[in-house]
């Protein structure tokens, strides 16, 4: 019994001081908008666009290259041009990259073809959503709140209760409970910020978030679907207790596409952080 514990709870002291250096800095961006959350974005995507080409494309330069600028592509053509001049960047990115795996002589996969989107995408996401002067600080707050809610509350759930597992040829971890974790937890952070801003709709938006949980572990799944095909065992070693930028943020990676999406929709195209906030 004694010989279980610090393999259950072995990463938790170094995981906690990560997040506690982490957690203030990025709220910090996120508060101060502009330049700063534009760097943050930025460095993010291009961290994120290293370790895939690392992963997926080792030792192609070309594709560093093209996965780096679709990073600057979704973070900066995006605030300075627009989301459709933005998305037409990273669609053309998208295609050179494919065209050097399609007559090129690495190895080729599905994972081969989606690293720009992976890279651009997201990064548009965020930008579009902080964009909005009166409700971009909330929404971007709100998402990161939500993501940070379901990933804890699932570590700490599906270390506590055990149980059946998720994905058990995917990720071993992973388990039912983790997710029910996950979703309560987004839901509660949800209920909570709901309250402290006094947005209306708060019920609305926790069922959003407990929604977005699930995409939350999506995200997780398929980040570890590539670890696995590619036989690694962490994303990188940037991060102390999480290892690389990609297994810190694969869930917000997820959360953000779809959110930034659903607010697009509702906001008709003004306004994706008004969209994704009032209900």
């Amino acid at each position: 019994m004694t010989s279980a514990t610090p393999s259950k709870w072995g990463d938790l002291f170094v995981r906690s001081a990560s997040a506690a250096i982490l957690v203030p800095a990025v709220i910090a961006c996120i508060w101060f908008g502009g330049n700063l959350f534009l760097f943050l974005v930025g460095l993010s995507a291009c961290l994120i666009a290293y370790e895939w080409v690392a992963i997926v494309h080792p030792h192609n330069y070309l594709q560093y290259a093209l996965h780096g600028a679709a990073a600057l592509a979704g973070t900066l053509v995006t605030n300075y041009f627009g989301v459709l001049h933005a998305g037409s960047v990273v669609l053309g990115l998208a295609v050179l990259a494919g065209l050097l795996v399609r007559f090129g002589d690495g190895p080729k996969s599905i994972w081969s073809y989606l690293g720009i989107f992976y890279v651009g995408l997201p990064a548009m996401a965020l930008v579009i959503l902080r964009l909005d002067p009166v409700y971009g600080f909330a929404a971007i707050l709100w998402l990161f709140l939500t993501v940070w809610a379901a990933d804890i509350l699932a570590y700490f759930s599906g270390r506590i209760i055990g149980g059946p597992k998720l994905a058990p040829k995917i990720s071993p971890k992973k388990t039912w409970a983790g997710l029910a974790g996950a979703i309560i937890g987004s839901a509660l952070a949800s209920v909570l910020f709901a309250y402290f801003m006094n947005l209306k709709g708060a019920a609305a938006l926790a069922l959003l978030a407990g929604a977005l949980a699930i995409v939350e572990q999506a995200g997780d799944l398929f980040e570890s679907s590539l670890k696995r095909y590619f036989g690694v065992k962490d994303s990188g070693t940037l991060i102390p207790g999480h290892g690389g930028i990609i297994d810190r943020v694969d869930g917000l990676i997820a959360v953000a596409m779809i959110a930034a999406l659903l607010g697009w929709y509702r906001g008709q195209g003004l306004s994706a952080a008004q969209g994704l906030l009032l209900w």
